[in-house]
């Protein structure tokens, strides 16, 4: 599933070709795309008819497009395979295409998005879109539980600590945990680990505040040095609005690189089984804590 830097990489795609632009027309061309729209495919389609989309907004993974000047907003369930792809309105329909929204001729801040259409195309149907209102925040009413994300300005530093301490997990638990910190998923999680040097499994109730502090600093180092490359891709799932991969691939540390010599100790870096996900570590940089008697 993509992680923060990926879905702000297609945040700001969406800015840049989307915002300002009203809604002509939506196709829903698979119902499990609207699925999480309670009215389903043809309210979803009519309820947005002559709308315009205003800035894209995001925390951590989650990306919506709110309605200018109505108290509703597109969210995005990106899932597994999701992708919003801006396209020209005459190049051929993907082959998993579930969703297109065509626009009228004015409106947006680009001319160059003239001619464009925007397209939800989802191989696995795990994502989709669907329309909710807004909290007092500006947020879609089902996200207004999700935390703060670390590159977000207003993101207490303080409260996320006492959080952690409190919390009584691991450390690893705690970087995914949605509603004490958004946006880090498996990948980030490793990366920022094996940079603070800190195995999956420490306990977050013996981290310092300085300890805490480091770690987070290594979550937002890691986050803004994928952005700079556009996020990480594995394979074509991820992509941008314009169809391009991430290369962050190519500067993991940590994550995917088992049996690789760690690139500071040069020890063979580990492999573990962990909530039915894989954690990859040093094992002598990153020590496992140990077992109390």
């Amino acid at each position: 599933m993509p992680e923060l830097p990926e879905v702000e990489v297609v945040r700001r795609g969406l800015e840049r070709w989307v915002a300002g632009r009203t809604i002509e027309t939506v196709e829903v061309l698979h119902p499990r795309a609207v699925r999480r729209h309670v009215g389903g495919g043809a309210d979803f389609a009519e309820r947005l008819r002559g709308e315009t989309f205003a800035v894209p907004q995001r925390r951590g993974k989650y990306l919506w497009l709110p309605l200018a000047g109505r108290d509703l907003s597109v969210l995005g369930h990106l899932g597994m395979s999701g992708q919003l792809l801006v396209q020209p309105e005459d190049a051929p329909d993907e082959k998993h295409l579930r969703i297109r929204v065509r626009f009228t001729g004015s409106g947006g801040s680009a001319a160059e998005a003239a001619g464009t259409e925007l397209r939800f195309v989802d191989q696995r149907t795990f994502g989709g879109l669907s329309l909710h209102e807004n909290t007092a925040d500006g947020l879609p009413d089902v996200i207004a539980h999700i935390a703060r994300d670390p590159l977000d300005p207003l993101f207490d530093e303080v409260s996320y600590h006492l959080a952690l301490r409190a919390r009584r997990t691991t450390v690893k638990r705690a970087l995914l945990d949605q509603s004490l910190i958004s946006g880090v998923g498996n990948i980030y999680a490793d990366e920022a680990l094996w940079r603070a040097r800190l195995h999956y499994e420490r306990p977050t109730a013996h981290l310092t505040r300085p300890r805490s502090a480091e770690l987070l600093g290594h979550v937002r180092d890691v986050m803004n040095a994928a952005l700079a490359v556009g996020g990480t891709s594995f394979d074509s799932l991820y992509v941008n609005v314009n169809g391009e991969s991430g290369y962050f691939d190519r500067s993991l540390d940590a994550y995917g690189r088992e049996d690789e010599p760690c690139r500071r100790c040069g020890t063979p870096m580990r492999r573990r089984p962990w909530m039915n996900r894989s954690s990859y570590f040093c094992p002598r940089c990153q020590r496992p804590p140990r077992v109390a008697s």
